[in-house]
Formats: C-alpha cells, sequence, structure tokens
C-alpha cells in the first residue's frame, strides 16, 4: 500500500482511505440515519469494528471518520488492537446544531460549542491527538468568515499539537473555490468523479481548483468516488481516474463489507496512481 505524508507534520498514511459515512448509515449512528424512524440497523456494531480491523491488516492506515457519521465508538475498539501511531484519523466538526444556525449563537458561544465537541472526540476515540480536524460539509462561499470563531479555536489547538492538520469537506464549488486559497486549509477533501455526480461541477472544473489548491500546498483527499454509490457499475473507470488525474493525494472509499474492501484494494493495485 503507498504512503503518503501530511503536510508539516510527518505523519504517515496509506494513500487509500476506509471511508466510514457508509458505516454509519448500516449501523444507524449517523445523523441522517436516526432522522428515518423507519430505518433499521443492518451492521452491527462487532461487524463495524471487524471491519476497521480487516482495512488494517490490509495495510489501511488512514481512517475516515465524523462526529455525525457516529463512528468514534467503532474506530475507537478497533484501535485498541492497533498501535495508536500506525494510523491516521481524519474527523469532521459537525458545527451545526440542532435548533440553532451558527449566526445565531455568539462568537463566545461557537468558541465555547467547538472546544466542548473537540474535547469529546478526543474521549470518544480515547486519543491524545487527532491527525486531521475538517469543518463538515462546508456549503458557502463565505464560509471563512461564519467559520472564523472555530478555525482559531482549532488552531489554538493545533498550536498545542493536539491537531496535526486543519482542513475542510467542501459541498459546492463556491466553498471549495475559498477553501483553495484559504491559508487555514491544510487538507481539502473535495467530491470529485469522472462523471461530475454528486460533485462540485464536471470533472474538469472540479480538477482546476483542485490544482489550485495543491500548487498552494494543500494536501488534497477525494471522496466520493464513486459518486456516493451512483457509479459503482462503473468503479473501474472512475478508480482509474481518481489514481491518474495527477491531483489527488489520497482517496478515501466508503466501504461495508470485507468483499467491497477486497474488491476496492484490487483495483487501487490496478491502476498505480500517477
Amino acid at each position: 500500500m503507498p504512503k503518503v505524508e501530511l503536510p508539516g507534520c510527518g505523519i504517515k498514511m496509506s494513500r487509500l482511505g476506509l471511508g466510514t459515512g457508509t458505516v454509519g448509515g448500516l449501523t444507524k449512528q449517523s445523523v441522517w440515519a436516526k432522522r428515518n424512524a423507519k430505518k433499521k440497523a443492518t451492521m452491527s456494531s462487532v461487524e463495524a469494528e471487524q471491519l476497521f480491523l480487516k482495512s488494517y491488516e490490509r495495510g489501511i492506515t488512514f481512517f475516515d471518520l465524523a462526529e455525525a457519521y457516529g463512528t468514534h465508538g467503532f474506530c475507537r475498539e478497533a484501535l485498541k488492537k492497533v498501535p495508536r501511531e500506525k494510523v491516521a484519523l481524519m474527523t469532521k466538526f459537525w458545527w451545526r446544531t440542532q435548533s440553532q444556525t451558527p449566526e445565531k449563537l455568539s462568537v463566545r458561544e461557537r468558541e465555547q460549542f467547538a472546544r466542548d465537541a473537540f474535547e469529546r472526540y478526543l474521549r470518544e476515540l480515547d486519543t491524545d491527538y487527532i491527525d486531521m480536524l475538517l469543518l463538515h460539509l462546508l456549503e458557502e462561499p463565505s464560509w471563512t468568515e461564519e467559520m472564523k470563531p472555530y478555525m482559531e479555536v482549532f488552531s489554538a489547538y493545533k498550536e498545542r499539537g493536539l491537531i496535526k492538520t486543519l482542513g475542510c469537506s467542501c459541498h459546492s464549488y463556491g466553498a471549495m473555490e475559498t477553501a483553495a486559497t484559504s491559508a487555514w486549509v491544510d487538507v481539502l477533501l473535495a467530491r470529485i468523479n469522472p462523471a461530475g455526480i454528486r460533485c462540485d461541477g464536471d470533472a474538469e472544473e472540479v480538477l482546476e481548483v483542485l490544482r489550485r489548491a495543491k500548487d498552494r500546498g494543500a494536501f488534497v483527499i477525494g471522496m466520493k468516488i464513486y459518486g456516493a454509490g451512483k457509479l459503482v457499475p462503473d468503479r473501474d473507470a472512475c478508480m482509474k481516474f481518481a489514481q491518474e488525474c495527477g491531483v489527488l493525494d489520497a482517496l478515501t472509499l466508503g466501504m461495508s463489507s470485507v468483499e467491497q474492501l477486497n474488491e476496492n484494494l484490487s483495483l487501487f493495485s490496478k491502476y498505480p496512481a500517477a
């Protein structure tokens, strides 16, 4: 498994990451799954933990988590059997509250909200630090203004060594453009696939923005490689594109079984990164 290095901290991880949004949905732990009262869990906590461990055994050391996925607990249990320094954990700050949007909170309230969330992440993962802490699901081009109190809190944790790299996941073209030029963003998680399905533009539009981010020195991670499952029939072409586009430092794939893990590892090996 090829290794890549996170900027400015020397941490190395596998180029391919295990995305856990799918696991959060199947175990009914994600914020979206919990909203659907009719939806039943189709994956047990033991199965989720075993998928983490099997991924690690196959060379994956990059784990893509999020507060909104509800997957911290599964990862914590798996990490009890794995040396912490051997893996890189990426989690995402869910800045939305159930009752209020950020602009309705005072600056002080937002700062405390971020502190409480981060301290909780450390406890939930039973770790002393987070390798990558991202602002989750940004859509507004002006997000650097709205997110400023959160950003300042997380920057302070980074200065203390509790966060190794900072960044964001983008869900609009404008938000991605802002991230590409923001010096605060060490890691940019962006939606990319050859068909432009569940992305923020067609493939070339997205690649052009990501090239700018790379030129600035950002570490670029691709997600929605299979278009949130819509492109699974074309997964061979999607993997080839992700590996050969020359822009992605790493990629994360949502997987829910050992069979999917094995198939994705086979495709990943079939197309070495450009």
